[in-house]
């Protein structure tokens, strides 16, 4: 089971992984030329757009906000609810192609823009910050992106599923990555426009009857810049489309493009993402990332096995053999403290509420994980991976409220009305209100990452409909059974804890516990960064799991160790000190955000900042929650384990 387990995640974890399957639920659809009349076969090929996004921006628009040529029927796919609060926002566009058919050249639409129009000049204007702004389009064919395809460093091609709208030339004459495709992109504080677009659908001819038709493996664009001077003769030739820094004279810009078809039967349908994810160079980067964390579990087991197997051995056979109280009193160490170490902590009202809360987002992460390595959750399957997590964590709320229960029954609170409102309350409250307030700076700067008013109105029937019931359903099961049973009894005075050495006092052993596990991330954490806000595909899900697995263990061993040092420092306050040792990787987690927007990202305006620290402190909150809920029931089962086999009178 072992063995296969770790298949699976190689597989998934291996660039060329999809090839083995491909996505379920998502089913080929066939083409076919103008006068072949095969059942089940398209002629019209459809080209659908998304959001524009930048890397200079946190701010999404939707495509129409840029009076780009709008398709006079336009249709919008049904969206899920994670491509809402992504903010994708696909519809239809004029841009449809048969089958096989090549034109060169097309007209699309025009667009004018009068200075003396004050509507005209302002999504003239508007448009101008997009191209300022690295603004990138994103447009979809057959379900899958439509890429542009650039050479890199050491002769390697990169495969970008979007394009920028155009490029600007500054008035120093510094010039953008857009505007190097092109030596004509030179005149000083000028716009270019890519109003052309050479477009290349790939396809895969049927060798049998299977299924009739073609299939589409490719789409691959070149964008391209032109003057058009006639637009009833267009040739697609010429000086590139500018649009001056200062707008004094009337604009025309003409929108065109030209497709051509290619057959190629050596790409397979169920593979023909490969090339956009086999161009993403991370993959030697991914497997160091995995070593690295397999070398600091290996140092920690190594630690936790000479403690467990050596040195606590060896206490507790010395333990069991005293005999007299005389030889007590010499003894020191974790043994002295065992009528104080289930003493129930303060604040353990807090501290169940945060340990449901963490179980909850603990499962959820686990499955959501788990189904995206099966390729259920891929990249080809927009929105899968949000709408999964915010489902699972909806209907998990029977676990929350029973580990909360259950432990605030453990530790002899009364209050059980207010233990279960908090649980189903206090932290997905805190969530919602950072989302809600992010999501009125999106509504005010009109961009389509604003969740709509409907949605939101959904998202909280979900939480009180089914998310708070399910809790006080778990909450009801806690609080019937009986409380944990501690193997030691515990004492009514209180044991006076010794003056402790500055390692073992609580903030450097909660400091120096988080620093291990962080280390297993950080790579992933780049990624995954990337993955969010430098709007790079991220598809690799078995090396995600594998980093998750190693991030329970390192977790576990961090806190286990660190308990066990402070039980021989006859400091018997664990309970926190083993929740906050493991949640603090989420404080190296917020720094390590904090660099990562300062060093990595180019992002402008007090807007985008505040949006980017927002939801940057969501992110930690779950992880606190997460990570912290981890370190705390590994150091309570050690604890509960180690007292267990001692002879206590």
């Amino acid at each position: 089971m072992g063995r296969l387990l770790l298949l699976l995640l190689l597989a998934g974890a291996a660039p060329g992984g999809s090839r083995a399957f491909y996505l379920p639920g998502l089913a080929p659809v066939s083409f076919c030329e103008v006068g072949k009349e095969i059942s089940n076969c398209k002629h019209l090929i459809e080209l659908f757009v998304n959001r524009l996004d930048s890397v200079e921006s946190v701010l999404p628009y939707e495509y129409d906000a840029f009076d780009f040529c709008k398709d006079s029927e336009e249709k919008r796919p049904s969206e899920n609810l994670g491509q809402v609060l992504f903010g994708e926002r696909i519809a239809s566009s004029p841009y449809k192609f048969t089958f096989n058919h090549e034109e060169k050249c097309v007209k699309v639409c025009v667009k004018s823009y009068d200075p003396k129009n004050e509507s005209e000049k302002k999504k003239l204007a508007f448009l101008k910050k997009g191209i300022q702004l690295n603004y990138q389009h994103h447009w979809i064919i057959d379900n899958m992106p439509v890429t542009w395809c650039y050479d890199v460093e050491d002769g390697q091609k990169y495969c970008n599923p979007g394009f920028p709208i155009g490029c600007f030339v500054t008035p120093s004459g510094r010039v953008k990555d857009a505007c190097n495709i092109n030596s004509e992109f030179n005149k000083k504080n000028t716009f270019y426009l890519f109003n052309h677009i050479d477009i290349t659908i790939t396809y895969h001819s049927a060798k049998d009857e299977n299924w009739p038709g073609a299939r589409l493996v490719t789409a691959r664009l070149e964008p391209k810049s032109y003057k058009h001077t006639d637009e009833d003769h267009l040739t697609c030739e010429g000086p590139p489309m500018e649009i001056p820094g200062e707008f004094t004279q009337k604009q025309k810009l003409i929108y065109t493009y030209s497709v051509k078809f290619e057959e190629n039967n050596s790409i397979k349908w169920a593979s023909r993402w490969d090339y956009i994810l086999e161009s993403m160079p991370h993959t030697n980067i991914q497997w160091f990332s995995i070593m690295n964390s397999l070398v600091i579990v290996l140092f920690l087991s190594g630690m936790v096995a000479m403690i467990l197997l050596r040195t606590l051995h060896k206490d507790i056979a010395r333990y069991n053999q005293i005999d007299s109280a005389e030889d007590a009193q010499e003894e020191f160490g974790w043994k002295l403290v065992h009528g104080d170490v289930f003493r129930p902590p303060k604040k353990g009202m807090l501290l169940s509420v945060f340990l449901g809360q963490g179980t909850q987002i603990f499962i959820m992460t686990f499955i959501t994980l788990f189904l995206a390595c099966l390729g259920f959750l891929s990249p080809a399957n927009r929105g899968a991976l949000m709408t999964c997590a915010v489902v699972l964590w909806v209907l998990l709320g029977t676990p929350a409220g029973y580990v909360s229960a259950k432990m605030y029954k453990t530790f002899r609170g009364e209050r059980w009305k207010t233990n279960v409102l908090l649980t189903a309350l206090l932290c997905p409250g805190i969530v919602f209100a950072d989302f809600f307030i992010m999501n009125l700076i999106l509504w005010v700067k009109g961009s389509s990452a604003a969740i709509p008013f409907g949605t939101l109105v959904a998202i909280l029937a979900m939480w009180f409909g089914i998310s708070v019931p399910l809790t006080f359903l778990g909450a009801y099961f806690g609080f019937k059974e009986k409380p944990i049973e501690h193997p030691v009894r515990t004492n009514q005075i209180p044991r006076q804890i010794p003056a402790q050495s500055f390692f073992t006092k609580p903030l450097p052993g909660i400091i120096m516990g988080g620093i291990l596990p962080f280390g297993c991330i950080f790579i992933q954490l780049f990624f995954i960064l990337n993955s969010i806000w430098s709007h790079q595909m991220y598809y690799m899900f078995g090396f995600l799991f594998l980093v998750f697995i190693i991030l329970l263990i390192t977790c576990s061993e961090a806190t286990v160790l660190l308990c066990y040092f402070h039980l021989c420092a006859e400091d018997y306050h664990w309970w926190w000190r083993a929740f906050l040792t493991s949640s603090f990787t989420s404080i190296y987690l917020l720094i390590y955000a904090v660099h990562y927007f300062f060093s990595k990202l180019q992002i402008t305006g007090a807007a985008s900042t505040i949006l980017y620290f927002g939801y940057t402190m969501i992110m930690v909150l779950i992880f606190f929650l997460f990570t912290g809920t981890i370190g705390f029931f590994a150091c309570f089962w050690f604890v509960s384990k180690i007292y267990s086999v001692l002879k206590v009178d």
